[in-house]
């Protein structure tokens, strides 16, 4: 009976190093290259509220056991002995759903509860009965029916050097799906992975286990810009280098084995196409990049590369989520074999969360409308009638308003960082010259030190794009600041980007998540953990619109006859401007003028900042209000919070509890102007209305009670320490025993010293835990 109560007071760690690890080990995995222990799997998401991030918590597997090192097997989910043997299993469930594991066990210490992914039943099984490496394998070659061949290909590892990187657990599912439909004979396949996700890292793990097993020997990696081919060569391809060659020109040779090359310059002309120099059956093995509209469409002149090659197996790889009557690739490709979402990237903490600033401007929300008779500044007389934000730069060109926005977006980066890189997308070229030049007056301190701290970037200007490659360098400064309208929408991968702009009219939902994709990189070391969007013309609405559904994409147009050549942008000339107004039947388009005037006053009329919630949505509310609301949902009166507030003796845990909904308190501090006040009185203000005290005022409030009396001597003077700490940090630290070992605690001597002016360890934490309550009584 003894023994059995010793094993019900054990902790969870001890039921795990007494009882689960033992049985598991017993079973024949071997703890070193089969058994992940406490196996972190995201990150955690990226909180953000005013300018104060956080990260939420990881997930976490107790055990991952693995068959081999890419193929997890099983996962256990461990509890005490206080709680039943299946306590575990629905959070081992949801894990495995997010791992792809076949087989999930929960264990108290007594034995094991199995579950079965694929058939849904369950079983109770001992300590003793847990099943060997080859057993479950068996049972899951029997359920999934592999062949000897199948299993030959599945079970071959993916590359790795000591100090490489893994693959993600989402990669590893990526590969390993797209490994096994091919072993099962699948031959077009379709994964699709939001922008930073590592599209590219993961092709080359599938690429080199089919080529390292055999299976495809010949291999063609089609990418849609000239830098892509040569960074993937460059970075996630090197170890191909001894068999890898990029295809220029027209020459081809066929003694390699991994090509890669750029669509434009395999499908070249009508007449010439330098694919048909190989013959139809060459490649075993195609890989599409960004296998967006312009591959996957029927009269493309891509798409007859992978006709002619039409026996080999295709891989499309996409940030493209679903078919619409945009993108077009699910026809060919098929149903996504696996979908890794940008909302899921951002859950997972794998990508920068957004914040959104919508500004209205009272010309914007209102309208403009000429006085009768009214010349612009060229002397046209302005067509009479109200023009609104699908007119501004684009029938209509009020100076003044390019002047505010450039004036709101330089108050925004002298607020924050005047050296945070900015993507300004315009209405067209024009549009972008005159905000370029705006942005100069408004900054022309740091543009008189620089004059590359703002460029224009358009297809149109071949000094801007000679610096595109500098504006993505995170180790170069400059430009920071740079206006384009389309050329920046597509293959521009800024990990250091934290402002978008948008002050152009978007009406697809294809071009917006473009333009969103620019941002989603995470940069902590550069200071990027969020980005930021300022949204002039509404665009943000797109944001609740059912389609879309948090994957931003990149999709390029149809192919250009020059590889390096920029997209078409709608150019405009300066002076005076003109725009088509449409075919007249077979006559050129007549050119229609372009109105310019000066003078108009244009002010912000509103604004308002939207967080992105943990649900994926935009949220509006302030912080203040949303504090409130969430602290709610978890304490809903004030003696619940109170109760849990004086039964949790390390009171960071509540303070991470409240993190995981959002509330950073050092946000909501900032936010209320109640910087002297500690945690628990800032929660009682915004949550419960009750009058807060400063840290101050219940440091005095504790020694006019002559709760020190109690101790004497050195004990005495380690508790009043304890208080200064408290007055000055808060709550945080006091109960951390590590803050024994710093100043100005040694004069008192070792932590182990000071525990025994209490009696010892016990005593010490006893005497805190009292010390929090006399804090915090009324």
């Amino acid at each position: 009976m003894s023994e059995l109560m010793q094993k019900h007071e054990m902790t969870e760690e001890d039921i795990k190093l007494q009882f689960i690890t033992p049985a598991i080990e017993a079973a024949g995995w071997d703890k070193f290259r089969q058994i992940k222990l406490e196996y972190n799997f995201t990150d955690g998401r990226v909180i953000v509220r005013g300018n104060v991030t956080a990260r939420g918590k990881r997930k976490r597997t107790d055990y991952l056991l693995y068959y081999r090192p890419n193929l997890p097997l099983a996962i256990v989910e461990a509890k005490d002995n206080k709680h039943s043997v299946g306590a575990g299993m629905q959070q081992g469930i949801e894990y495995a759903e997010c791992l792809d594991v076949p087989f999930v066990y929960s264990s108290n210490g007594d034995g094991f509860l199995e579950h079965d992914m694929k058939t849904g039943k369950e079983r109770e099984i001992s300590l003793d009965e847990f099943p060997s490496p080859e057993d479950l394998w068996k049972r899951y070659k029997n359920m999934e029916q592999i062949t000897p061949d199948q299993e030959k290909l599945i079970t071959e590892p993916y590359y790795f050097k000591p100090g490489d990187k893994t693959p993600r657990y989402y990669q590893r599912i990526a590969i390993n799906r797209t490994v096994d439909a091919i072993a099962r004979g699948q031959n077009r396949i379709l994964l699709v992975m939001a922008t930073g996700t590592g599209k590219t890292y993961t092709a080359f793990q599938i690429i080199h286990r089919l080529w390292k097993s055999g299976t495809k020997r010949k291999i063609l990696f089609l990418a849609d810009r000239n830098v892509l081919v040569d960074q993937t060569m460059q970075q996630d391809f090197k170890p191909f280098a001894r068999v890898m060659t990029k295809i220029e020109g027209k020459k081809l040779d066929s003694s390699y084995e991994i090509y890669l090359s750029l669509y434009q310059q395999l499908a070249g002309d009508e007449n010439e196409e330098p694919f048909r120099a190989f013959k139809p059956d060459f490649f075993d093995l195609i890989v599409i990049d960004e296998c967006h509209r312009g591959s996957a469409k029927e009269d493309s002149r891509w798409r007859k590369i992978l006709e002619y090659f039409s026996n080999a197996t295709q891989i499309g790889l996409t940030a493209t989520p679903k078919e619409t009557k945009e993108v077009s690739n699910i026809n060919y490709f098929g149903e996504p074999i696996y979908t890794y979402s940008l909302k899921q990237g951002i859950d997972d903490g794998f990508l920068a969360p957004y914040k959104v600033l919508r500004v209205g401007l009272d010309k914007d929300l209102e309208g403009w409308r000429p006085l009768a008779g009214q010349k612009d500044i060229y002397g046209y007389e302005i067509e009479d009638r109200e023009y609104n934000t699908k007119d501004y730069d684009k029938t209509l060109v009020i100076d003044d308003r390019t002047i505010a926005v450039a004036k709101r977006i330089t108050r925004f980066l002298k607020e924050n960082d005047r050296f945070a890189k900015t993507i300004v997308f315009c209405v067209d070229i024009d549009h972008a010259e005159r905000m370029r030049q705006a942005l100069v007056n408004e900054n022309n301190d740091l543009v008189a030190q620089n004059p590359k701290y703002i460029m224009r970037i358009t297809g149109d200007n071949a000094e801007g794009k000679a610096q595109l490659d500098n504006f993505i360098a995170e180790d170069s400064s400059y430009p920071v600041i740079v206006t384009t309208s389309k050329l920046m929408t597509t293959g521009v991968d800024c990990k250091t980007c934290r402002l978008i702009v948008l002050d152009n009219n978007i009406n697809s939902m294809t071009e917006f998540k473009q333009i969103i994709g620019r941002g989603t990189r995470l940069k902590p070391d550069y200071g990027k953990e969020y980005f930021t969007i300022m949204d002039f013309r509404n665009a943000c609405r797109l944001f609740a619109d059912p389609d879309f559904d948090g994957d931003p994409i990149s999709v390029i147009d149809d192919p250009i006859d020059d590889p390096d050549k920029p997209p078409v942008e709608p150019d405009v000339p300066l002076t005076p401007p003109t725009i088509p107004s449409g075919d007249e039947g077979n006559d050129p388009p007549e050119k229609r003028h372009k109105f310019r005037v000066r003078g108009v006053e244009v002010r912000v009329l509103n604004e308002r900042v939207q967080y992105y919630d943990k649900d994926g949505k935009l949220i509006t509310e302030s912080v203040t209000d949303y504090s409130k609301k969430n602290i709610l949902g978890e304490y809903a009166t004030l003696d619940s919070f109170l109760r849990a507030w004086n039964g949790e003796q390390r009171k960071q845990a509540i303070i991470d509890e409240l993190q995981e909904r959002g509330v950073l308190l050092e946000a909501l501090r900032e936010a209320s102007g109640q910087k002297d006040i500690d945690d628990f009185d800032l929660i009682c203000h915004i949550a419960y209305d009750k009058a807060p005290l400063t840290k101050a005022e219940r440091v005095n409030n504790v020694k006019k009670r002559g709760y020190l009396y109690k101790y004497s001597g050195l004990a005495q003077d380690v508790l009043s320490a304890l208080l200064d700490k408290y007055m000055n940090d808060g709550i945080r630290d006091i109960d951390n025993l590590e803050i024994l070992s710093n100043d100005p605690f040694r004069q008192f001597g070792t932590p182990m010293k000071i525990a025994k002016l209490f009696g010892g360890k016990a005593g010490y934490l006893k005497a805190i835990h009292e010390l929090q309550g006399e804090i915090y009584a009324a």
